[in-house]
């Protein structure tokens, strides 16, 4: 049996699991905490609730996973300036020197990846992959409505 594009997908996933998880062991991160650290670099200091939305997650569970990290000396906590209800969750320096390395990963990581394609291939795959994330994120949010 010729194995599948979902086959291939799915057999990516788990390499990057397994990544990660050699990546961060011995540490207190996990991937829920990493996603938490990866939003904050990416959209810079946010209220709880806007972590919570940009993960998809409940604000309790967005406390937690704040909470820990904090503890972790990840993020601090710092009053929003005009709302005296909220906090304001931002990296701490070091955690920001640890993203900005993750994001040069990242990136390194991509173009060797993207070296075992030919070129004359690339721009399809650069494509390609995006629109294969979309549709798959459509799915799965018609499903979870269908509920």
């Amino acid at each position: 049996m010729v194995p599948t594009i979902l086959d291939h997908l799915l057999h990516v996933s788990e390499l990057f699991q397994r990544d990660m998880t050699r990546a961060f062991a011995g540490t207190s991160l996990s991937p829920a905490r990493v996603r938490v650290l990866w939003v904050l670099q990416h959209q810079g200091p946010s209220t709880q609730r806007a972590l919570a939305e940009a993960l998809e997650v409940s604000a309790r569970n967005v406390s937690g996973l704040v909470d820990a990290l904090e503890a972790d000396g990840y993020v601090r906590r710092t009053p929003h300036p005009q709302d005296r209800r909220a906090t304001v969750v931002e990296l701490t320096e070091a955690a920001a020197r640890q993203m900005a390395e993750m994001q040069r990963d990242h990136a390194a990581l991509s173009a060797t990846l993207l070296e075992a394609v030919a070129p004359e291939d690339r721009p399809a795959v650069e494509r390609g992959v995006p629109a294969i994330a979309a549709r798959l994120a459509e799915l799965v949010e018609r499903a979870e409505h269908e509920r």
